[in-house]
């Protein structure tokens, strides 16, 4: 089922039923009760009200004769509540198939990463929430900070749905120059720029809001919308502003049409059309998530190419949504691509001219980050861990989405173009625990030096290399059990590497989940490198420094731990091996 299904179904639903629109978040004022907040609906809000009514009519009588005011009463009962509220917040990042590496909510539904914004020491992470279930629907944007791009603070909701609209996928900028006017005291805003969907007609446009403390609170723009076609799907801007012209860009999604539009502000409220681009590369599935920034070319510091993103909603090689991306240059109006064939039909086969981020099927939204500082120098994006073919299904709880981990970007020419080359932030390293080293020697002989230091799947991470003296199919087991294994591997006749979790543990919640995804092998006549990230439910696969990458979900049972190479019995040889656990990201795992 594609995002938009899942959307119409959830529509019509609704329009039997009443939205609840939530009410006002509701701090307590008792000491360290203040680090709770609750969310309350406006009808159970009003429900409390009449309960506590009653319950003050009954009993003040036999209160007052025992001397207990109903201040005492009323304090007592938040106390209590505090108390098991604080109790149950211990649970969370403990439950089975808990991320420990990767960004989860608490509780409920996520899904695209929005608003990525780096300002005064904080990235800032916003994401598709539903604040009141598990699966998709009342999208408003939730919200976390993190001064290293590891551990994450949670923060109230950011964006709420309301009025009828709700808050669908956007970014967020730093106005520097106060363009937009929002900024005070000389300190420059935080906007951001965002869909408005309305639930009660077919209807999108871009919305703009503000904040003026770091990002805690928001405005929503009494202007709104700033962009208006008058279309039902017209979504997800990215922003940025374009030095050279002195203005702002938006690239935007029209997602039906296969096409990104291009827009151009002096002050994020009044956007001109630039251009288009589109359909091109792979267009069976609508386009949405946009991303449009310029990245280095490896070992050419002067050589700067522009990327444009563009995710789509179905047709990726592992089945279901992913992500592609296009190479070529941007002159502030029009982005032109590099050698590509332009699509001519509605419907054109993913491996026809199509450039592909990541070959697994759990990478989809992937945005970068905007205003990092220019001595930093890098580009830095992350992705939705899951796919709109089975996102709803996933059997954890009480949250359903993941990030994947913040992976750093850059361009690599070959004889074929330029392909995107990604690697996992440094700051990852900060997790790991000690270095266990293998330095070389035949798989029985790995496999017993995994066995000797109890090597097992879990927050880990490992990088090996594997011969080329072989041409065989090899490579390693993860989450072994006696029926169970996620397989990483490597077939040189076939010049393919491969991830296989047919066997890896749950796959019966859906019918699509499992399954074998595979990319071509870089060069099949040369050490192959594999780095891979393993969490408790997830892996994800770098091959030679990024050239390839896969990012799968997995769903083992408890005890499919294990971790073993495989190859053919003559000239399998894993030339170099390091291992470390990983610790938790999460201050209370």
């Amino acid at each position: 089922m594609t995002k938009d299904e899942i959307r119409r179904n959830y529509e019509t639903r609704m329009t039997k039923q009443p939205i609840r629109h939530p009410g006002p978040i509701r701090h307590s004022g008792f000491g360290f009760l203040s680090s709770f907040s609750i969310r309350i609906s406006s009808f159970l809000w009003a429900s409390s009200l009449v309960i506590q009514r009653l319950v003050q009519i009954r009993l003040t009588g036999a209160l007052r004769e025992l001397g207990i005011t109903i201040l005492a009463l009323h304090l007592g009962v938040a106390l209590f509540g505090a108390a098991s509220s604080e109790a149950r917040a211990a649970e969370l990042y403990r439950e089975p198939y808990r991320p420990q590496l990767h960004f989860t909510p608490g509780r409920n539904w996520m899904n695209d990463p929005n608003g990525m914004v780096f300002y005064d020491g904080e990235y800032h992470l916003f994401y598709q929430s539903n604040p009141f279930a598990d699966k998709w629907g009342h999208m408003s944007w939730g919200h976390a900070v993190s001064s290293d791009l590891v551990h994450w603070e949670h923060l109230p909701l950011a964006l709420s749905e309301e009025d009828g609209v709700m808050i669908f996928s956007g970014c967020a900028v730093v106005d520097r120059n106060n363009t937009s006017g929002f900024g005070r005291n000389g300190r420059p805003p935080l906007v951001a720029i965002y869909t408005g969907h309305y639930t009660s007609r077919p209807l999108q446009n871009e919305h703009i809001a503000y904040s003026t403390d770091r990002g805690r609170t928001w405005t929503k723009y009494s202007g709104n919308p700033v962009l208006d076609i008058g279309e039902k799907d017209f979504r997800d801007p990215k922003v940025f502003w374009h030095e050279p012209t002195g203005r702002w860009v938006m690239a935007v999604a029209w997602p039906t049409q296969r096409k990104v539009r291009f827009y151009a502000s002096p002050n994020l409220k009044n956007w001109t059309h630039l251009s288009d681009f589109g359909p091109a590369g792979s267009t069976q599935g609508i386009w949405e998530c946009p991303d449009l920034f310029p990245l280095r070319v490896e070992g050419k510091m002067k050589q700067t190419k522009w990327v444009l993103i563009v995710n789509v909603g179905s047709g990726a090689p592992a089945g279901g949504s992913g992500c592609q991306y296009f190479v070529g240059d941007f002159d502030g109006k029009q982005f032109n691509v590099d050698h590509i064939l332009i699509a001519d039909a509605p419907s054109r086969p993913a491996s026809e001219a199509a450039l592909w981020a990541d070959f697994g099927p759990d990478f989809y939204a992937a945005v970068s980050w905007n205003d990092l500082p220019k001595r930093d120098g890098r580009r830095i994006w992350i992705g939705w861990m899951s796919n709109w073919t089975y996102a709803n299904d996933v059997p954890t709880a009480p949250w359903r989405g993941a990030m994947s981990i913040p992976r750093e970007l850059a361009l690599r020419e070959t004889a074929g173009g330029f392909g995107l080359l990604q690697k996992p932030v440094r700051e990852l390293k900060q997790l790991r625990g000690p270095l266990h080293q293998f330095n070389g020697g035949a798989i029985e002989e790995a496999n017993a030096w995994l066995e000797r230091n109890t090597i097992r799947s879990g927050p880990l991470e490992l990088i090996f290399e594997l011969e080329s003296v072989s041409d065989g199919n090899e490579g390693v087991k993860l989450f072994k059990g006696a029926q169970e294994e996620t397989v990483v591997g490597v077939d040189r006749k076939q010049g393919r590497v491969y991830v296989d979790r047919r066997r890896s543990g749950n796959v019966t919640f859906h019918p699509k989940f499992s399954g074998v995804q595979d990319a071509p092998l870089p060069a099949c006549d040369r050490r192959v490198k594999l780095h891979i990230f393993v969490d408790a439910c997830s892996l994800e696969v770098f091959v030679n420094d990024g050239e390839r990458v896969f990012t799968d979900l997995t769903f083992p049972s408890e005890h499919s731990r294990g971790v073993e190479f495989f190859g053919p019995k003559e000239g399998a040889k894993i030339s170099s091996l390091k291992v470390w656990s990983l610790n938790s990201s999460w201050k209370n795992p």
